[in-house]
Formats: C-alpha cells, structure tokens, sequence
C-alpha cells in the first residue's frame, strides 16, 4: 500500500509542475498589457514610464521560463506571493473562500445520492417498468441541459415568481439550496445510468443466482451482494469526473454570486491575478489527488479481487 501512495504522489508531483507551468504560460500569453489589467485603467491614463516602473517592480520584464521559476522557489518555501488586485495574502483569500465551496460541493454530493442512488437502483429492479423509462428519461434529460440553464431557471421560478428561497450570496442554508440542487441534479444523469448499468450486471451474476438457491432475502442479496458488487465502476467514474465537478461548481458560484473559491478565480482572471490563479491551479490539483487517493483505497477495499491479484504478483 505504501508503494502504491508513493507512486501515487510522484504522479501527481509530476501532474501538478506540468500543469502550473502550462497554466503559467498560457495566463501569461494572453492578449492584451497585464499591467494596465491589473491597474484597471486604459494606455491614456498612465505615462509609460509609470507602467515600465510598475513592470520590473513586479518582475515582468524578466524571461518566462525566470518568472515560473522564481514562483516555483517561492511554492517550494509555502509562499503563495500576494494578490495583485488586493494586496492580500494568496492562501489567505483562498482559505477565506474554501469553506463556502466545500460546503456547496457536499450539498451538491447529498443533491446527487439522494437522487441517483433511489432511481437508479429502482431503475435496474423494475427494468423496462415506468420507472425504469422515468429513470433514462431523466439521464436523457439531464445530460442535455447545461448546468447553468438550470440554475436561470430556479432562479426565475423560486427567486423571482415565488420568491421563496435567496438565488444570490451566502447567508444560511437557505442560500445553499437552490446552487445544490442545481450542480446536483446535473452530475446526477451520469450516475442514475452508470448505476442502473451497473446493478443489471451485478445482478445477471451467478453468485446472485447461488444466493438465490441458499434462500436469502431478496434486500439482502440487492444491499449486501448486489449494490455492492455494483458500487467499484461508479466509484471509479467519480474519480475521474471529479474535474467536471469542480467546474460545475465555479459555473454555479458565478451564476449564484456564491463566495467561494470558484468564483474568486473567476474574478482573478478577468483581473489577471496571477498569483491567485496559480494558487488556486495547486489547491484543486492538490484536491483531486487525495480525492483520487480515497476512491483507489475504497476500490481496493470494494472489489476483493483486485487485492487478490496484487497478492499473487507480489507473491
């Protein structure tokens, strides 16, 4: 187990010093004079020497390959640099605004089982019934609808018309409701027809049929044989689609004006604040790979077979 985390974390040492140094390039490739950017003002406004002035002060008239590196020395001391726009410390901002989008994920995550897991079980127990057709229609469905087009319309209808929940900032758990539902309801397609996939699988099984034959409960052979033989290709998708929640997720903190760290990046790179942006790039990689640390250990832990083999090669 130890050998495969050490591989896991020079995978993504290597993962995170190709994509901080790709998103390096490309924030700073980007059309138009950084400086005036960041100073919010147009080429009248200044004189160009104030511009040059401010342009070696903070290091952009050196090499590209010179400012990564210079980045890279300061990342490797736990020094994040400070905000161009604010002055504040990069880590600072984003753990004032971590919270609020960790709470918004999970809300999302409770939207997704509590949707996906009924309906998609359902789905396989009582294949080709009316739920089963309700369960494609909704994946169908679900799958055609871009999240934010679903949020404008929980905006309109419970904001605006009934007025009945708030659709902007972050006040209470009211607030938390509508960006929820909207992000879950839009991952939960994927995983009401991956589960229904998966559960008719598991159940054409022959240990099923031997469970069957010994006289066990049908919820018994569904929850302990069934939903769990059925769990290891769901799990493995999350952790490969766990890149398009956290997209999902700044999609809906803009849309919703949620102050999290979704919508703080957004900002920074309207504003091209470099900093914040590579702060922001090495906090979700960091993210993703102990998200994709815990799927591997519970994959492992869920299919007895997988352990079986890694047994007999290291044997």
């Amino acid at each position: 187990m130890l050998r495969i985390l050490l591989g896991k974390f020079l995978q993504v040492l290597f993962f995170m010093l190709f994509i901080t140094f790709v998103s390096f390039l490309f924030v700073r490739l980007a059309p138009g004079d950084p400086i005036l950017t960041i100073l919010n003002v147009d080429e009248l406004s200044v004189s160009q020497e104030q511009v040059e002035s401010l342009r070696e002060e903070m290091g952009f008239n050196k090499p590209l390959l010179v400012q990564y590196g210079l980045w890279l020395l300061n990342f490797i001391q736990l020094d994040f640099g400070q905000s161009y726009v604010t002055g504040q410390p990069v880590m600072e901002m984003i753990l004032m605004g971590l919270p609020a989008t960790l709470e918004l994920t999970v809300g999302s995550l409770i939207v997704m089982l509590l949707v996906s897991i009924p309906l998609g079980s359902l789905s396989a127990l009582y294949r080709n019934s009316w739920i089963d057709h309700l369960g494609r229609l909704f994946s169908i469905v679900g799958a055609a609808i871009p999240s934010f087009w679903l949020g404008l319309i929980f905006i309109d209808l419970f904001g605006v018309r009934f007025n009945w929940l708030p659709t902007m900032g972050r006040d209470g758990i009211a607030s938390l409701v509508l960006p929820s539902i909207t992000l879950g309801l839009a991952i939960s397609s994927v995983y009401v027809r991956l589960l229904r996939s998966s559960l008719l699988d598991a159940l054409s099984q022959e240990f099923i049929l031997a469970a069957r034959a010994r006289g066990l409960s049908e919820p018994r052979i569904f929850l302990v044989h069934a939903f769990r033989h059925s769990l290891p290709p769901v799990i493995t998708v999350f952790g490969v689609s766990l890149g398009s929640l956290i997209g999902g997720v700044v999609v809906i903190e803009v849309l919703f004006a949620y102050p999290g760290i979704g919508k703080l990046v957004v900002d920074a790179i309207r504003q091209r604040d470099y900093p914040l942006i590579q702060g922001y790039i090495l906090i979700m990689a960091f993210i993703v790979f102990i998200v994709n640390s815990c799927v591997d250990l519970t994959y492992r832990y869920l299919n007895p077979e997988l352990k079986l083999k890694e047994r007999e090669t290291s044997g």
